[in-house]
């Protein structure tokens, strides 16, 4: 048994994050879900700027998209619901096996609208109508307007991955907004079981703190903040409020570890898969996490199920002068403004190849 059926015999699901056309058309992501027990697979601008940019994978569609007069954001949601829908294919047999537990892909609203949840609502429902796939998550932000969003989104039957989470406190109003979704089904006769993820970002938080702490707090923070977080999740699941809507058909929202590549080249290349298996969960592992992964990662033991020593951490942390709820705003921000810096890069990067292409004579 490799290291990824270890993890997957533990009980937590292995998404990729990453997608490419390359992945798709070269038989790659199949591989991965026959040998190293890929279930998932998430996207966000960034990776689909670099796929774009990195790659000329994309150049026949854009060529044809644009002389057919697409461009800009509707050009890109056409590239972007081709992969994913291709992915979700891929992915259905897992889904229909596990009750729809697993099996999903993610595609992001555009993060220009983080602020507007009208737009963000609207946004949702057009994506998923026209992937029409059942295993497809809009991703929105768990910011004060994607709140709003995300219980709209959920109280319209459309399955959410709720992105861009830093803290405890962000996890539990982003649960909130599901469950209040979920509540106004169950009111209104429809089925609760609409399918959430809740996305804690990790790797980010040891960025932020490495040169303002000594080194043996460096690459700890993410870890704490995610047994907090862990905690809070379930003690979420065990409320009586939650339970009532377990009665009624709800599936519970499933916490997923995002951002666990490893930024600090002192450290060890899986960290933060190892430090964060817990049963029930998910961690989506950037491509080059997860083949280290499956060459020498072990999950060892599951997360302590009452945070361990994660408070302790977090207290020296404070004693530091780190305080968390300030940063984890200041992360939550930082990561909305560099997915919109990355929206733009993609966008002009089509507009240029466009241009470009459609110019060039048809080989």
């Amino acid at each position: 048994m490799n290291a990824t059926q270890r993890l997957q015999t533990l009980g937590q699901s292995i998404w990729l994050d990453n997608i490419a056309r390359g992945l798709l058309t070269g038989g790659t992501l199949t591989g991965y879900i026959r040998n190293l027990s890929v279930t998932g697979l998430t996207s966000n601008p960034t990776i689909f700027e670099h796929a774009v940019a990195d790659t000329n994978f994309y150049d026949d569609a854009i060529r044809e998209k644009a002389r057919a007069g697409t461009s800009g954001e509707s050009l890109f949601f056409e590239l972007a619901l081709e992969d994913l829908t291709r992915a979700a294919d891929l992915f259905r047999p897992t889904h229909d096996a596990t009750g729809g537990t697993d099996g999903w892909v993610s595609l992001e609203v555009s993060p220009l609208l983080a602020d507007d949840a009208r737009a963000t609502i609207d946004a949702a429902a057009q994506l998923h109508e026209r992937a029409g796939r059942p295993n497809l998550y809009i991703k929105i932000p768990g910011t004060p307007a994607g709140l709003a969003a995300i219980e709209e989104t959920i109280f319209a039957g459309i399955p959410v991955n709720v992105t861009l989470l830093f803290s405890r406190e962000q996890y539990v109003a982003a649960a909130a907004a599901y469950l209040q979704g979920v509540e106004r089904r169950i009111a209104a006769g429809r089925d609760p079981n609409v399918a959430s993820v809740a996305s804690l970002f990790i790797s980010r938080w040891d960025v932020a703190v490495q040169s303002q702490v000594p080194a043996p707090l460096h690459n700890r923070l993410g870890i704490a903040i995610a047994g907090r977080t862990y905690v809070a999740h379930r003690e979420f699941l065990a409320t009586p409020r939650w339970q009532r809507a377990a009665a009624a058909g709800a599936a519970p929202q499933r916490l997923l570890w995002a951002s666990t590549g490893t930024k600090d080249p002192a450290a060890r290349d899986v960290l933060y898969v190892e430090a964060l298996a817990a049963p029930e969960t998910i961690n989506t592992m950037p491509e080059k996490t997860l083949l280290a992964f499956a060459d020498h990662g072990s999950p060892g033991t599951a997360m302590a199920l009452d945070g361990g020593d994660a408070e302790a951490v977090l207290a020296e942390f404070a004693r530091q002068g780190i305080d968390d709820r300030t940063l984890a705003a200041t992360l939550q921000r930082e990561g909305a403004a560099a997915f919109s810096a990355s929206w733009h890069g993609l966008l002009s990067r089509i507009t240029a190849k466009s241009a470009e292409l459609t110019a060039a004579r048809p080989s």
